[in-house]
C-alpha cells in the first residue's frame, strides 16, 4: 500500500498533520472510518512531500501546535488495521526529523531542505543532515517455554514487555543484545537467532528483534531502566505490549512454538 517514492513533482494530493507525536484525524461523515489522511487539495511550500499510499499522493504538515481532538500515534496504531503502520511510522519519523534540524547542526545557520530526498542542505558550510534512525535490539529470553518478561517505569500498570537497548558506538547488533540482557537483568544468554526488525517511531528507532536463551535463571534488576522482571509461563501471562509492536510480535512467535509441541 505504501510506495517509497517521494512525490516531489506533484502539486496536490492528501496530508498528514502532525504535531510532535499527535496527528490530525480528518474530518468525517457518517459513512466515514477514521483516517489520517486529509481530504485531496493543494499543497504549500510547507509541506514535505512524503510518499505515494494507494498510489495517491502523501504530503506531510508539521504544525507547531496540536489542535483538539488529535490523536497520539501510538493511539492510532491501536486503533488501525496494521497496515497503515508503515505509513504512521514514516510520517511520525520524517516529521521528528524536519522539526529537530531545522538549523545546520554544524555551523547553527538555518537549513534548506531539498525536494527529491530527505535532507537538510546548509548553504553556509554545505552540511547536510538526513532523517535520524536509531538502531536497537529487542530480545526475547527464554528458558525452555519460560520467558523473561520486565517492566520499565514509564509502562503502564501490570504491563511487562521484552527487553531493549540502544546499539553503542562500535558495537554490533549481538554484542549489544548480551550487554543490554546483563546490564538490565543480570541474566547470561546465548543461541542468539534473529528474527526481524520494526521501524519505531518513537522518535526515530530501527529495532532488530532477537531470540535468545538463558544459561542463567537468577534475575538481577538494574532498578533504573528496570523496575521488575520476572519468569512467565505461557499459561500464566502478564499484560502484554499492543499487537503492532515487535515485543507482541517475539512473544506470539514464542507462544506458536509452544503451542506446536
Amino acid at each position: 500500500m505504501l510506495r517509497r517514492e517521494i512525490p516531489h513533482h506533484e502539486q496536490a494530493g492528501r496530508v498528514i498533520r502532525l504535531s510532535r507525536s499527535l496527528l490530525a484525524p480528518a474530518p468525517l461523515n457518517g459513512s466515514e472510518e477514521l483516517t489520517p489522511l486529509q481530504p485531496y487539495q493543494p499543497w504549500t511550500e510547507q509541506m514535505q512531500p512524503l510518499c505515494y499510499w494507494d498510489d495517491e499522493p502523501v504530503a506531510l504538515l508539521v504544525e507547531p501546535q496540536a489542535g483538539s481532538g488529535w490523536i497520539d500515534g501510538r493511539q492510532w496504531m491501536s486503533e488501525l488495521s496494521v497496515a497503515w503502520f508503515s505509513l504512521l511510522s514514516t510520517a511520525l519519523q520524517v516529521g521528528a526529523w524536519l522539526e529537530n534540524h531545522r538549523f545546520c547542526g554544524r555551523c547553527g545557520a538555518p537549513a534548506t531542505k531539498l525536494t527529491a530526498e530527505f535532507a537538510m542542505h546548509c548553504h553556509a558550510c554545505g552540511h547536510r543532515n538526513y532523517p535520524r534512525i536509531s538502531p536497537c535490539i529487542i530480545t526475547l529470553v527464554t528458558s525452555g517455554e519460560a520467558m523473561l518478561l520486565a517492566r520499565s517505569p514509564r509502562f503502564p500498570p501490570g504491563r511487562y514487555s521484552t527487553l531493549a537497548g540502544f546499539i553503542e558506538p562500535g558495537e554490533s547488533a549481538e554484542e549489544a543484545v548480551h550487554r543490554e540482557v546483563f546490564e538490565e537483568v543480570g541474566v547470561y544468554i546465548d543461541q542468539l537467532r534473529y528474527h526481524q526488525s520494526q521501524a519505531w517511531p518513537f522518535p526515530h528507532s530501527l529495532m532488530f528483534g532477537y531470540f535468545a536463551e538463558a544459561t542463567t535463571r537468577r534475575i538481577r534488576i538494574d532498578g533504573v531502566e528496570i523496575s521488575d522482571a520476572a519468569w512467565f509461563s505461557p499459561r500464566q501471562l502478564p499484560s502484554l505490549p499492543p499487537p503492532y509492536s515487535i515485543s507482541r510480535e517475539l512473544i506470539e512467535t514464542h507462544l506458536a512454538r509452544w503451542r506446536e509441541k
